[in-house]
């Protein structure tokens, strides 16, 4: 047996801006994020840097002082990357590699990355593999500068142009080639969908890393991959379950990110589609994630997208095993009771008691509560069901426990 070795990270900064739009406490927590999409990348965060500005410098993203300050650090502590918290335009990327002399990725990027180093099936690759061009294409001018020919002027006309040019058709032909395999292989999906029959159809959607594989395998007693990094699920896996008595077929879909880049959304529409043909949506959040009103509304935006908004919709809290209220001083008297200080009884009295009981609480982890949550579940599609067979309604009761 091989000796696992070390696994050997890159060496990254983080770069993000406090803005009119993105307050600074919003905006450390979307560098939490970015440091956690790092690390499921292969980097180690050594410093964060974040700057006061109105907008982005349209050159260099960053003022020039700051933009000093973080190429001193960078040749200081030999860091090989830096990673912007949001898309850069391809002059701005340009821009900022002539002064920092390392490699530099945009969250953008980095999401396509991590989703290359998933995509385990053909069509995952080819999805990806999609965006990846369709990300690349405006950048190509950058990566010819080597090739001094492009300024023009005496002397400077040729081949540099020529390649830079033959270079644009490849991709957009590679593109083309990649969008005509997508709907070659959608059209065999719609036919496997269409063969499994009249089952009701239910759906796990959620942000990414809440828990949906894991759910997906206590539930369906299968082995779907889960792993508590970022985007461990890019395959839509389908699993017949039978609760009760009742079958129904359960789908585990690509989890949802804020700033998901725009390819991404488009070349993996297709793999929503078992979110658009269910007949049950399963919105799994990880309640013990201090950010979780954000990312409900984040996967409700993307479903709104999709046309998805208005399914049946069952709310999953999970990991109530890992929420943790924050204690409120009682000696401050200045202190405020925030969303943060609520418990979990609390958090239910909200606006979750408004949702006609679509609601629930439980761990998928150490299966806190699932007997309530089958039970829901099979509630929920016992009522599709009958509605879709009005004669079949006396072979399932109410519930039946397993």
């Amino acid at each position: 047996m091989l000796e696992q070795t070390d696994i050997e990270y890159e060496r990254v900064i983080l770069i993000g801006l406090v803005t009119k739009m993105q307050d600074e406490e919003k905006a450390t927590e979307y560098l939490d994020e970015l440091e956690f999409l790092a690390y499921t990348a292969g980097g180690e965060v050594f410093k964060r840097f974040t700057q006061k500005m109105e907008k982005p410098n349209p050159k260099t993203f960053i003022g020039t002082g700051k933009m000093e300050e973080v190429r001193e650090y960078v040749v200081e502590n030999d860091i090989g990357t830096a990673i912007f918290d949001d898309e850069l335009s391809p002059a701005q990327q340009k821009n900022i590699e002539k002064v920092l002399q390392c490699k530099i990725i945009d969250r953008t990027n980095l999401i396509l990355d991590i989703f290359a180093q998933r995509a385990t099936t053909s069509y995952a690759r080819t999805q990806v593999e999609l965006a990846q061009y369709e990300y690349l294409l405006p950048r190509l001018a950058g990566m010819w500068t080597h090739l001094e020919r492009q300024r023009g002027g005496i002397g400077m006309r040729g081949p540099g142009e020529t390649e830079i040019e033959t270079d644009r058709r490849i991709v957009r032909d590679r593109i083309a080639l990649l969008k005509k395999k997508l709907e070659s292989i959608d059209k065999q999906m719609a036919v496997q969908r269409g063969n499994r029959g009249a089952l009701v159809r239910a759906a796990l959607v959620g942000y990414t890393n809440v828990g949906k594989s894991t759910l997906m395998n206590v539930i369906s007693k299968s082995e779907v991959f889960a792993e508590n990094k970022l985007f461990a699920t890019l395959d839509t896996t389908v699993r017949k379950v039978v609760i009760g008595n009742l079958p129904f077929l359960l789908s585990d879909t690509v989890g949802f990110i804020r700033k998901l880049p725009t390819q991404l959304v488009e070349s993996f529409k297709s793999t929503l589609d078992e979110v658009r043909e269910a007949d049950l949506l399963l919105h799994v959040v990880d309640i013990s994630h201090p950010s979780f009103e954000d990312h409900i509304a984040s996967v409700n935006k993307i479903l709104d997208e999709i046309e998805c908004q208005d399914k049946p919709t069952l709310m999953v809290f999970n990991k109530i095993d890992a929420y943790q209220e924050e204690e409120i001083d009682e000696d401050d008297l200045m202190t405020e009771k925030t969303k943060a200080h609520y418990t979990l009884e609390e958090w239910q009295q909200t606006w979750m008691a408004k949702t006609n009981g679509d609601a629930i609480f439980i761990s998928a982890l150490n299966k806190d509560n699932l007997d309530e949550f089958r039970k829901t579940v099979y509630q929920k599609v016992r009522e599709i069901h009958v509605t879709r067979f009005p004669y079949n309604n006396f072979l399932y009761p109410e519930f039946i426990e397993e």
